[in-house]
């Protein structure tokens, strides 16, 4: 059996499981992208890719359907594009849609990337990002360029629970650790508080008792 005649096999059974009753015609959301990675898969084999060729436009083809360059960006990619229309501080990069390049009062420059980092809650696993977690990469991990976003993000785990019931869905956070996208730990040990409508900083000690607090309340 060739590589194909494989595939082809192996994309039957999974459809199958998918939708027993589908007839190889009509739409089926998860059969069809099925079928399209054949499609992608036979295209490969066709042109006479295996090995170690295969793997370098498996991950050609991976950067692409994520949005990253296939090159590095550099000053180059922003000259003469408009600022964007909500901020005209803010150059978003033709080349890459979550990449802005900002240039404040003073003439500063500095860029960012929407799409390079996410954070994990410790306790429900929900993933999410915000502003605060963007500025702790950027502050770690400043973009300059020539910028060539690697195929991991950055990833912050982070812990929030509430003391007082009055603050809504939580008034305590703390970012632990991060994961670089080479695979290094950084331990972080940020911890904020909710006080009086706005976050402060707090240190390990004060997050510790908040938590005792939040537990002794769960109780109740």
């Amino acid at each position: 059996m060739n590589m194909i005649d494989w595939a082809k096999r192996e994309i039957a059974i999974a459809c199958k499981k998918e939708n027993p009753d589908w007839d190889g015609k009509s739409f089926d959301y998860g059969c069809s992208c099925y079928q399209s990675a054949l499609k992608a898969y036979e295209s490969l084999c066709n042109d006479d890719h295996s090995g170690y060729s295969f793997s370098i436009t498996k991950n050609i083809l991976i950067r692409l359907m994520e949005g990253r360059p296939l090159t590095p960006i550099t000053d180059e990619d922003f000259e003469n594009v408009e600022p964007c229309c909500w901020n005209d501080k803010l150059i978003q990069c033709p080349r890459m849609s979550s990449l802005f390049k900002k240039t404040d009062k003073d003439g500063n420059v500095s860029y960012s990337d929407n799409n390079r980092l996410e954070c994990i809650d410790i306790n429900s696993q929900d993933i999410y990002s915000s502003g605060e977690t963007d500025k702790i990469v950027n502050k770690l991990y400043p973009i300059t360029l020539p910028y060539y976003p690697m195929n991991k993000k950055f990833k912050i785990y982070s812990e929030d629970f509430l003391t007082d019931k009055n603050n809504g869905d939580y008034d305590t956070i703390g970012y632990l650790y991060m994961i670089t996208p080479d695979d290094k730990r950084i331990e972080l040990n940020i911890f904020r508080s909710e006080v009086n409508g706005k976050w402060v900083d707090i240190t390990k000690e004060e997050y510790e008792e908040r938590k005792k607090k939040s537990l002794i309340e769960e109780k109740k």
